[in-house]
């Protein structure tokens, strides 16, 4: 789709949008450059989720109190639209009409709206037309085109794209009736780099030197400390042959869910049956749990500096001596409004470091901390994460 040159001129990486609301101002480091965060003064979400995938929350919900304004696209409650100022009620893919695709997918899938929008929902491409009605540049954001225009428009302009290769695509009224479109299978299979192999001067990589690099000049001459110009083992900042092992002596792994996609579907069924006491569950290997007095299925209390979450106990000897898993995705469900509280439902992010992987990439650190963990013998706090909010009364 084309894109509008950002009049602002600048962008940060994603992983860093807490450094950014408590530093503005502040220097930083990014794939060889150094910048200036910007001072944000409003956020303005959709299509995202931070309190879900972004490290140490209780850092970020501090960052989040020092915009003036939030504003969230939401269909559901989640903790971000729990902390946002205005929440505007955004539609699921069955209230609306969209395409579903992906790189080197089989198929190209009409979404047909199945039904419609539920209460005062709108689409993204809606909410977005209506406000840049209201900015005077509606024009210029929907191009002249309504909800089916940009689909037929975007179809159609990848039809024309890949006839090169000589498929048979159906036009956009056939490929919306048929509801689906099987890609024809190329004459030959798909190898990775296939074209550079047979002549690297041709089809030259996206490398200063257009070759496959072991080693780096443009890297090296950034001189990160953090990001040598060859692959090189550095001594994480939390492990346990590390000085924090000490206090905490168990390494977290924080691994993509079994029964959902990320925090998608959190508060259905599917997803539930994952949980213990309805909290997620957290793998520990029975010498760990002994020496802790822990039972299998007991409520247990997941520490270190940066804040606690609450979990279920899941003893198994699939798990090595020392390791923890708890897998993302449990909605974040503080047991009191103050900072630094209670994750009572299990969000691993409680637990997670804030820290970019390197000056270079500044990519998040999600997966993997030290902690403690305790077996919980007061009462246990109720979960509340799926509660709707509350509603205002109708007045006459």
């Amino acid at each position: 789709m084309p894109v509008l040159p950002n009049p602002a001129r600048l962008a940060i990486p994603a992983a860093r949008i807490a450094d950014c609301l408590l530093h503005p101002g502040g220097p930083y480091d990014f794939n060889g450059r150094r910048s200036t965060y910007p001072d944000i003064r409003l956020v303005y979400w959709a299509g995202g989720n931070p309190f879900h995938h972004h490290q140490d929350i209780n850092r970020l919900r501090a960052a989040w109190q020092r915009p003036e304004t939030i504003v969230v696209h939401e269909p559901w409650w989640t903790a971000t639209a729990r902390h946002a100022d205005i929440v505007l009620p955004a539609t699921t893919s069955l209230e609306r009409n969209d395409i579903g695709c992906a790189a080197r997918d089989a198929f190209v899938i009409a979404m047909q709206q199945a039904i419609a929008p539920v209460g005062e929902a709108r689409s993204d491409f809606a909410i977005f037309t209506d406000l840049a009605r209201r900015l005077g540049c509606e024009a210029a954001y929907t191009d002249g085109r309504d909800e089916m225009g940009w689909l037929r428009h975007l179809y159609e302009r990848w039809r024309e794209g890949v006839r090169t290769n000589r498929a048979a695509i159906p036009d956009f009224d056939t490929f919306w009736r048929d509801g689906a479109l099987e890609i024809p299978q190329r004459g030959e299979e798909f190898v990775l780099f296939a074209d550079f192999r047979a002549d690297p001067d041709k089809h030259r990589l996206a490398t200063p030197s257009g070759r496959i690099e072991l080693y780096s000049e443009r890297i090296a001459g950034f001189g990160y400390d953090d990001c040598p110009a060859h692959a090189t083992w550095i001594a994480p900042a939390e492990w346990l042959g590390g000085d924090g092992a000490a206090r905490y002596p168990l390494h977290l792994i924080s691994s993509q869910p079994r029964y959902r996609l990320h925090s998608q579907m959190d508060p259905g069924p599917v997803s539930a049956t994952g949980k213990i006491a309805g909290r997620e569950a957290l793998a520990i290997h029975p010498e760990d749990a002994r020496r802790r007095g822990i039972a299998d299925g007991d409520l247990v209390r997941v520490f270190n500096a940066r804040g606690a979450c609450l979990a279920g106990a899941e003893i198994s000897d699939a798990i090595r001596p020392g390791v923890l898993r708890l897998s993302c995705g449990a909605w974040y469900d503080p047991t009191t409004p103050d900072d630094g509280a209670l994750c009572a439902h299990g969000n691993a992010n409680m637990l997670t470091r804030d820290h970019g992987t390197s000056k270079l990439a500044q990519g998040p650190t999600c997966g993997t901390t030290l902690v403690e963990v305790e077996r919980w013998s007061g009462a246990a706090p109720p979960v509340r994460a799926f509660e709707p909010p509350a509603r205002a009364a109708a007045t006459a």
